[in-house]
């Protein structure tokens, strides 16, 4: 039996997805994305490990680009990482789901596709966003994050790759339930 082209699209898509456990720094990818803070100038987790590995340029840069509300992406080159671009995007502060925050989460998504497609990006790498300090259930923001980035692929044929890098082994883990 054929499959029909909502099929054929969503296994092309699943080609173009990859779980790995990694530190996200060390990627080769056009772009990585930080989860980072409103204020963009460096925190813990992901974001302050970029901060690191990007070195002083990042804050620099950073400081002209006016933060960044939950929810939206702000671009800059990758300076000292083996990426040539950041994509900035803030998560959602876990409050118990009834503050739109699995809105903001996708809408994460969708703003760093915005800057995946004006750039020509093929490859980018997203952390766990908002699973972190921010308290996000980590199997609800894998679903979404599953959800947006099949989406951001069905709707940018140009995109190669778009790599879940998780840090952490249950993060990993649900990644791998949630693409089954």
């Amino acid at each position: 039996m054929e499959k029909s082209a909502a099929e054929r699209g969503e296994s092309r898509a699943a080609n173009r997805i990859e779980v790995v456990q990694a530190d996200i720094t060390k990627l080769a990818v056009d772009a990585i994305v930080n989860a980072a803070n409103t204020s963009l100038l460096g925190g813990g987790g992901v974001d302050g490990a970029i901060h690191r590995a990007a070195g002083p340029e990042l804050v620099a840069e950073c400081r002209l680009l006016g933060g960044c509300r939950t929810g939206q992406a702000k671009i800059t080159p990758g300076f000292r990482l083996p990426a040539r671009y950041i994509i900035h995007t803030v998560g959602p502060v876990w409050n118990g789901g009834g503050q739109g925050e699995p809105e903001l989460l996708a809408s994460c998504y969708r703003g760093c596709f915005v800057f995946v497609r004006e750039h020509g990006l093929r490859t980018v790498a997203f952390p766990a966003i908002s699973c972190g300090v921010y308290g996000y259930p980590i199997d609800e923001a894998v679903a979404i994050a599953v959800r947006e980035v099949r989406t951001g692929l069905s709707e940018n044929a140009e995109i190669e790759k778009v790599i879940f890098a998780c840090f952490e082994n249950e993060v990993y883990e649900a990644y791998q339930r949630a693409l089954r």
